[in-house]
């Protein structure tokens, strides 16, 4: 089942999403090690799952336990790091305004039945990209340039910015200092602090209304690096993932 959250994180997908493409995708059941006559987790287990995961607090020591495992693979994290997240969006809460306040303000609401609550998502929340409103959650990662594996791995809130949880997502391990995010992480502070901590920063800068961005300030990262992030982690995890 960890497996599959980390097809999750890779591909942004939502719950229901994950349940059709692993039935629909060859390569994804051959990742988690199914034939086609093997039961594929539903939605409503890939959710369970993740929240239990949550609320025991085991998902950064799980991929502890990851990390150890590719080292030991000899994949070790070389050649830098990349910092990126992604949304993954959740059914659509059909809730009072008042059971929205509540639930904003980090309550249950009260007459809540112990079945509703097990169905009820409180901790997903709306936020806007590129005009649209989405709804659930937002998955942060690390992987490393040259094996292109997950490092580090965060999820919070749709509505959390992808600025906040940049430095816990830093992999001390890495063999090189180079640090590659998108323009969302840029800032004067998030530069001093990887300068401070002796990185090398190369992170995207935005545009100005009156002033163009040259060509090789506006390249995406994966211009910069040689390769697509979602295709490059596909290939690592291709690498190693049938001993996983």
């Amino acid at each position: 089942m960890f497996k599959v959250l980390v097809l999750q994180s890779l591909y942004n997908l939502s719950d229901d999403k994950t349940e059709f493409q692993i039935r629909d995708r060859l390569s994804f059941m051959r990742f988690l090690g199914l034939s086609l006559g093997d039961a594929v987790p539903d939605a409503k287990t890939i959710w369970l799952f993740r929240e239990e995961l949550t609320e025991a607090g085991l998902i950064r020591p799980l991929f502890v336990i990851f990390e150890m495992f590719l080292q030991e693979k000899g994949f070790s994290a070389k050649r830098g790091q990349i910092i990126d997240a992604s949304i993954v969006p959740a059914p659509r809460q059909r809730n009072s305004r008042e059971e929205n306040r509540q639930i904003k303000g980090g309550e249950v609401p009260e007459d809540w039945s112990e079945e509703k609550k097990r169905q009820k998502d409180i901790d997903a929340r709306w936020t806007k990209k590129n005009g649209q409103n989405h709804y659930g959650y937002k998955n942060h990662i690390d992987i490393d340039v040259k094996h292109k594996l997950i490092r580090g791995y965060e999820v919070t809130p749709a509505s959390v910015h992808d600025s906040q949880v940049f430095e816990a997502l830093l992999d001390e391990d890495n063999s090189s200092r180079d640090v590659w995010a998108d323009s969302a992480y840029r800032s004067e502070e998030k530069v001093e602090v990887l300068e401070k901590d002796g990185y090398r920063e190369h992170l995207q800068r935005k545009g100005c209304k009156h002033k163009a961005l040259t060509s090789g300030r506006s390249g995406g990262i994966g211009r910069d690096l040689g390769f697509g992030v979602e295709w490059s982690m596909y290939l690592g995890l291709r690498r190693c993932g049938r001993g996983i």
